[in-house]
C-alpha cells in the first residue's frame, strides 16, 4: 500500500496541474486523497492478521484450517481494489473533459480554416479562465449527464464499501472468541479461537465507515444541487 500512496502522488499532482476544470473537481481529489490515506492507516492493524489469529490447537495445520474458516474472504484486497474502482470513478470525468477539450479545439480549428467562425463557436460549453479550460455546465446538458453519471458511480461503490465493512468485516470481530469446528479436518478437532488487537481492528473500520459515510453524504448532496443548478434552471 505504500508503493500505491507513493505512485499516485505524480498522478495527482498532474491531475490538480491539467489544463481542464469542472464544477467540483478539487473537492473530488481532495475526497481521494484522504480515502487514501484513511486506506492505508486503516490496513495497519490488519498487516500480521495470520499472527493475530490465535487457537487452542497444538497442530499448526489446525490454527490455519480455522483461520480459513473464519476470514473465509479477503478483506484488506477488498479495500484495495474498491479504491481502485473510486479511482476510476474520478478518471471517468478527466476522460471526459478531456475529450470535451479535444473536440472544441478541432471543430474551432475547422471552422477558422473555412473562414465561417465568427468569434466564437455556438455551443461550445467551455470558457477559458486564467488559461484553463473550465467546463461550464449550464450550456450543455450532456454533459452534466456524464458528471451526474460519474458520481453516481462513486456513491455505488461508496454502498458496497459500507456494505463489505459492515457484513463481511464487523462481524468477525464482535465476538472475544470463536469456536472452530476443525473435525472435518482430519487430526483436528474443535478449538477456542480468538483474534489479538480486535480493538484496533474495530477502529480502523469505523474510520473508514465515517469516511465512507462522509463521502456519500456529500456525493448525494452534490446530485442534488448539480441537478436542481445545472438541470431545473436550464
Amino acid at each position: 500500500m505504500a508503493a500505491i500512496v507513493t505512485g499516485l502522488i505524480p498522478i495527482l499532482r498532474t491531475a490538480v496541474d491539467s489544463t481542464t476544470s469542472y464544477k467540483g473537481r478539487t473537492m473530488w481529489f481532495g475526497l481521494l486523497c484522504i480515502r487514501l490515506v484513511t486506506v492505508f492507516l486503516a490496513q495497519l492493524p490488519w498487516r500480521n492478521l495470520n499472527n493475530d489469529f490465535d487457537c487452542n490447537g497444538s497442530l499448526p495445520f489446525c490454527n490455519i484450517a480455522c483461520f480459513n474458516v473464519h476470514f473465509d474472504s479477503s478483506i484488506v484486497m477488498a479495500w484495495h481494489f474498491l479504491f481502485i474502482l473510486l479511482v476510476l470513478s474520478v478518471l471517468l470525468m478527466e476522460l471526459f473533459s478531456s475529450h470535451l477539450r479535444y473536440s472544441f479545439q478541432k471543430k474551432k480549428e475547422r471552422e477558422t480554416a473555412s473562414q465561417s467562425e465568427q468569434g466564437s463557436v455556438g455551443g461550445d460549453p467551455t470558457m477559458t479562465v486564467g488559461g484553463r479550460m473550465v467546463i461550464d455546465l449550464h450550456k450543455s446538458k450532456s454533459s452534466v449527464v456524464v458528471y451526474l453519471l460519474t458520481v453516481m458511480v462513486r456513491i455505488a461503490v461508496e454502498v458496497f464499501f459500507v456494505y463489505v465493512l459492515l457484513v463481511w468485516v464487523l462481524p468477525k470481530l464482535d465476538k472475544p472468541s470463536y469456536v472452530c469446528d476443525a473435525q472435518t479436518f482430519q487430526g483436528c478437532s474443535v478449538q477456542q479461537c480468538v483474534v489479538r488487537g480486535a480493538a484496533e481492528k474495530k477502529m480502523s473500520v469505523h474510520g473508514l465507515l465515517f469516511i465512507s459515510v462522509l463521502v456519500i453524504i456529500t456525493s448525494c448532496l452534490f446530485c442534488l444541487y448539480s441537478i436542481g443548478h445545472y438541470l431545473c434552471n436550464g
